[in-house]
């Protein structure tokens, strides 16, 4: 069974960095193409980054110029390096994987920026 584990949250100042890193395990029948979603108190989970199988990034307007996503070449671990942070990024970062019809999630990992 695929299985996804976050890591790396923390709680820094507005304007510090955080990595986080997502471990994929188990075996999928599809490429490990993972994606970052976050979901700060009382909002909807929202996209915030992936790197896709061309090596283009693809990222919301809100982080771009800040946040890199990046994936090891073994393709089963992806993290998400995030700069000058702001408190509006606090929020639970998820990590995504979809196979077909199947959509894994990891646990979530708290990050928290304070002014």
């Amino acid at each position: 069974d695929v299985k996804l584990v976050e890591s790396g949250g923390g709680s820094v100042q507005a304007g510090g960095s955080l990595r986080l890193a997502c471990v994929g395990t188990g075996h999928s029948y599809c490429e490990w193409e993972m994606s970052w979603y976050r979901q700060a108190p009382g909002k909807e989970r929202e996209f915030v980054s992936k790197l896709r199988d061309d090596g283009t990034t693809l990222n919301v307007e809100s982080v771009k110029g800040r946040f890199i996503v990046s994936q090891e070449k073994f393709k089963n671990t992806v993290y998400l390096q995030m700069n000058n942070l702001k408190p509006e990024d606090t929020a639970t970062y998820f990590c995504f994987h979809r196979c077909g019809p199947y959509n894994y999630w990891g646990q979530g990992t708290q990050v928290t920026v304070s002014t």
